[in-house]
């Protein structure tokens, strides 16, 4: 089982601080999203989680700080998918997800064949086996994405971190991407995504972290988040609230500085499936 505690955790780049004080515990099981306006922290703190940003305060996975962790230690406990998903040589894909088996053999040792199947199972996993011999950087963006996910699934951590996994990529996708989160999630992992698009934020997520300058203004259920007004405040937008496969979520409907004529009065609920939003 795997567990992470945040306690005051702060970071700054380059003098600035960009995140202050944050604190949250989570549990191995859960889709956690993490959400806010562009410049609220959302990267900053998954690198202060993953332990490759210096920081105050204490990130702990399973009570132990992060900063003492050698490299080694934190690769076999935190699979992390940064926002830079380009490739700058012509690798096969086959060799991308290899690089997920690392910290699982020593420095000069070439892959074993557990190594090699796992990254295969991984491949067939995402749907990305018929790309074996394909150069990454010959791939579309969403192919690119799924290729990456594969790796993480290959490094078989207990924890994944992923930076903005579904930006760019169609509806189609997106939905699967949050539904592959969610399995995982399922299937005993703890898994943290940052996200843009607060829909389907509401729809796949147990839990959500909201954001805004560089401090934690909420950390609840997306039903209980909607329903609080600070949607509107922190992003100033006005939203309708909406019931998906039988979660509450939200859509953004308007900027609150260009008021939508056409809309008075309450925001209105309504009932979506999920091929509504495809």
């Amino acid at each position: 089982m795997i567990s992470f505690s945040a306690k005051s955790l702060s970071a700054s780049i380059r003098a600035s601080t960009v995140l202050e004080g944050v604190s949250f515990d989570a549990e191995a099981g859960e889709l956690i999203g993490i959400i806010g306006p562009n410049g609220a922290g959302k990267s900053t703190l998954l690198r202060a989680m993953a332990g490759l940003l210096p920081h105050r305060g204490s990130a702990e996975w399973n009570g132990r700080v992060i900063s003492q962790m050698t490299h080694s230690e934190r690769s076999r406990l935190i699979a992390y998918m940064p926002q830079e998903r380009t490739v700058h040589w012509a690798i096969p894909c086959r060799d991308v997800v290899l690089l997920g088996r690392l910290p699982h053999h020593s420095r000069f040792a070439g892959p074993s064949t557990a190594d090699r199947m796992a990254a295969e199972d991984a491949m067939r996993q995402m749907d990305v086996a018929e790309f074996s011999d394909r150069p990454f950087d010959t791939l579309s963006g969403g192919e690119q994405a799924r290729v990456l996910v594969a790796r993480m699934l290959a490094q078989d951590t207990p924890s994944f971190l992923a930076d903005e996994p579904i930006n760019g990529l169609d509806p189609a996708h997106q939905i699967g991407f949050m539904r592959t989160f969610q399995a995982f999630a399922r299937s005993g992992r703890l898994v943290f995504v940052s996200l843009h698009d607060l829909t389907l934020a509401g729809r796949w997520c147990d839990r959500l972290l909201l954001l805004d300058q560089g401090k934690l203004k909420s950390n609840t259920p997306p039903d209980q988040l909607f329903t609080s007004g600070l949607i509107e405040h922190v992003y100033g937008i006005e939203t309708t609230t909406i019931t998906l496969a039988e979660r509450l979520t939200i859509v953004p409907c308007s900027d609150k500085r260009r008021p939508n004529r056409t809309t008075a009065g309450e925001p209105t609920e309504k009932t979506l499936n999920d091929r509504d939003l495809i």
